[in-house]
C-alpha cells in the first residue's frame, strides 16, 4: 500500500452513532475512502450514501464483504451484538473498528479474543477519549514525568464523570427515513448472573466503561477494584504498583453541560484533564499541568493550546493510521477485555453477584 493510496473503508450500520460519531469523520479524512455501506434500512442507507458520496449500498455485511475490496471495516453496532457479528467480520481478515465496549459479557469478550488468534484481523475498540488531543498530550506528559521523576512518584488518579448532555446537539444532521430494521440476534446473557444483576451490569458498562478504560490509560498499568460504595457513586481501585485510583460516577448531574475530568497526581504536582461532551465537534479537551518541585524553584502552571480537533475525528484518523501501520491502535480488543473484567469485579463488590 503506497502512501498516496486511500484506505477503503466499509461501514456496517449507519444508525445515530454510525453516522454522527463515525461516518461524518471518516468521510472528511483526505486519505480515506468510504467505499460502501451495509445497512438493513435501505431508504435511510441510500440517503446517507448520497449525503456522504458513498458509491455502494448493500443490505448486509455479507453482501458487502463478498463484493468489495476493503482495507478496513467500521461496525458501529450495539455492543450486545458484537459476539454475534464480530466472528463473521473477523473471517474477512481485515482490521475492524467497533464502538465500546468489546461485548456485553466477559464470556463473549473472551470468545472474540480467541477468534482473533491466528487471524490477520485485529479490532480497535472505540474508546474515543484516548484520541482526544488533551488525553494524548496528557498521556505523553505523564509518561515523561514518570520517567524523569521531576515531580516525584505518581500517587493518585481520580476520574469524575457526572451524567450530562453527552450528545451536545451532535445528532443535528442525522438522516433517518423512518424505515425500520428487523430485530437482530444479540449475545446470550452471562451464565453467572440473573436477569436483575445482568441489567445492573449492562447499565454500568454502557455508561461508565469509558472511565474504566481511561483509568488504565492514565495509570499505564492494570488495576483492580478494591471497594464499591453501596451508593453506586464511587469505585475505588489499586494499580499493579500500588497507586490509588477512584472513579466518581454522577455525584451530581447536569442538563445542558458536560463536566468530565481526570486528575493524575504526583508528589509535587499534577496533570489535570477536562474533556468535552463525546459528540462535541471541533473542540478538544483542556490540559493543566502544575509543578511545584520545591527547593526554591518557582511553582508553575502550564496550560497548552491544543489543536481544534475533536476526539471522534482524531479517533478516525488513528484507525486509518493503524491500518497503514504508522502507529498502533489506541485500544485493541485484547486490552478492552480487561475493562469487562474490571466491570465484573465492581459489580461483585457493589451488588455481591
Amino acid at each position: 500500500m503506497t502512501e498516496r493510496e486511500k484506505i477503503r473503508i466499509g461501514f456496517v450500520g449507519v444508525g445515530s452513532m454510525g453516522q454522527c460519531a463515525h461516518l461524518r469523520n471518516y468521510a472528511a479524512l483526505p486519505d480515506c475512502e468510504v467505499a460502501a455501506i451495509a445497512e438493513m434500512r435501505q431508504k435511510t442507507a441510500r440517503r446517507v450514501a448520497a449525503k456522504y458520496n458513498v458509491p455502494k449500498v448493500y443490505l448486509s455485511h455479507k453482501e458487502m464483504l463478498a463484493a468489495e475490496r476493503l482495507d478496513g471495516i467500521v461496525a458501529s453496532q450495539p455492543f450486545n451484538r458484537h459476539g454475534v457479528l464480530l466472528p463473521e467480520l473477523i473471517e474477512a481478515g481485515i482490521p475492524i473498528f467497533i464502538e465500546k465496549p468489546l461485548s456485553s459479557t466477559l464470556e463473549s469478550g473472551e470468545a472474540i479474543v480467541r477468534k482473533l488468534q491466528g487471524s490477520k484481523s485485529w479490532i480497535m475498540v472505540g474508546y474515543h477519549k484516548r484520541s482526544d488531543p488533551a488525553s494524548m498530550f496528557a498521556k505523553q506528559e505523564i509518561e515523561k514525568l514518570k520517567a524523569s521523576g521531576e515531580l516525584g512518584r505518581m500517587k493518585y488518579v481520580r476520574i469524575l464523570m457526572p451524567a450530562g448532555d453527552w450528545v451536545a446537539n451532535g445528532f443535528w444532521d442525522l438522516v433517518n427515513e423512518g424505515d425500520s430494521a428487523a430485530k437482530l440476534e444479540v449475545e446470550p446473557p452471562p451464565t453467572d448472573m440473573d436477569a436483575t444483576a445482568y441489567g445492573q451490569y449492562m447499565s454500568f458498562v454502557n455508561y461508565y466503561i469509558h472511565q474504566v478504560n481511561l483509568m488504565r490509560y492514565f495509570l499505564g498499568e492494570p488495576y483492580d477494584v478494591v471497594h464499591a460504595d453501596p451508593s453506586g457513586v464511587l469505585l475505588v481501585g489499586r494499580s499493579r504498583s500500588g497507586i490509588a485510583c477512584v472513579i466518581e460516577m454522577s455525584p451530581y448531574t447536569t442538563t445542558v453541560d458536560w463536566q468530565e475530568s481526570a486528575l493524575v497526581a504526583f508528589e509535587h504536582g499534577y496533570v489535570k484533564v477536562e474533556l468535552p461532551a463525546p459528540l462535541a465537534m471541533n473542540r478538544p479537551g483542556r490540559v493543566e499541568i502544575f509543578k511545584d518541585p520545591g527547593k526554591g524553584a518557582m511553582p508553575q502552571t502550564i496550560i497548552p493550546q491544543l489543536p481544534w480537533i475533536h476526539a471522534m475525528r482524531s479517533q478516525a484518523a488513528n484507525f486509518i493510521a493503524a491500518i497503514r501501520g504508522e502507529r498502533q491502535a489506541p485500544c485493541l480488543a485484547q486490552e478492552a477485555l480487561e475493562d469487562l473484567r474490571v466491570a465484573r469485579q465492581y459489580l461483585k463488590l457493589w451488588k455481591g453477584v
